[in-house]
């Protein structure tokens, strides 16, 4: 099963020295984890003053600049992951970086027949 880890923090935490840092650790981890047959993809996401939030209502788009919602902890990245249960998911999860300054968040993905493949 595919499990999406979603990881959260508040941006202002880390100084750039220690999110360079993260980087490391995580790419280091991607390697571990590919290397084990579970890794399908991750990646850093820049911080929400880049967002912008798309709603359509009543078939008109409107476009809000900044994230969804205004929140503490805000997501900061993810991994894509194969693993063959919750438990060995929350193993991967408990093993980022940033889950020791932030919160990862563990969602096991739906498949929906006909979605292209990588």
């Amino acid at each position: 099963m595919r499990y999406m880890l979603l990881i959260y923090l508040d941006e202002q935490a880390l100084g750039e020295t220690e999110r360079q840092e993260c980087y490391v650790e995580s790419a280091q981890l991607a390697q571990e984890i590919h290397a084990s047959g579970q890794y399908l993809a991750a990646a850093p996401l820049h911080p929400t003053s880049t967002a912008t939030s798309i709603r359509v209502r009543d078939g008109k788009r409107l476009v809000t600049d900044g994230p969804f919602a205004e929140t503490r902890e805000q997501l900061g990245g993810y991994f894509l992951i194969e693993a063959q249960n919750l438990d060995e998911a929350m193993g991967i999860a408990s093993r980022i970086p940033m889950a020791r300054k932030g919160t990862v968040e563990i969602r096991p993905v739906i498949e929906v027949a006909g979605l292209p493949t990588g």
